[in-house]
């Protein structure tokens, strides 16, 4: 289930043109990758105009990979009858406003440990909200935590 919508804003926040894209994808870790791919692939079309560094579309990538991971694994419990739903907005004026949402319990984002404590320092796993919130300018849980919206402002690049 695939939607684009074309647009301009009617939010407070920006009146600039926006492409959004919304998708929903079944809740096994193998196919978070191509998503992840197929997400950034519409990002770089829609925000080629703004102009992305390599830098902050890794960060981008990495951010969104630990979101919709967090929405698989912890949301959902990798329960292929349950769903991911993403909406991605693109706007002309640089701005990026990325929401996954999953179909589970939800989470309280304040007790999530510090993945930066000393012990915690070599543990395998903890650090997907952290990367998130180091990535993106904003980071927010929503609906009982079952929603992350995320907001990056693109810097235009060198150039004319």
């Amino acid at each position: 289930m695939t939607a684009h919508h074309v647009g301009h804003s009617t939010s407070n926040s920006s009146s600039a043109p926006f492409v959004e894209l919304h998708e929903a994808f079944t809740s096994r870790l193998a196919g978070i990758s191509s998503f992840v791919d197929q997400l950034m692939r519409f990002i770089q079309i829609f925000m080629g105009e703004v102009g992305i560094a390599k830098e902050i579309e890794e960060e981008l990538e990495i951010a969104i990979h630990e979101a919709l991971a967090n929405a698989v694994i912890h949301g959902n419990h990798e329960d292929p009858k349950k769903q991911v739903h993403v909406a991605c907005r693109c706007s002309m004026d640089g701005e990026l406003l990325i929401s996954v949402q999953d179909e589970g319990e939800g989470f309280d984002s304040r007790k999530v440990p510090d993945p930066t404590e000393v012990q915690r320092l070599v543990l395998p796993h903890g650090r997907g909200i952290h990367l998130m919130r180091a990535f993106m300018d904003e980071v927010s849980f929503e609906e009982n935590g079952t929603v992350v919206r995320m907001r990056k402002r693109m810097k235009a690049q060198g150039g004319s």
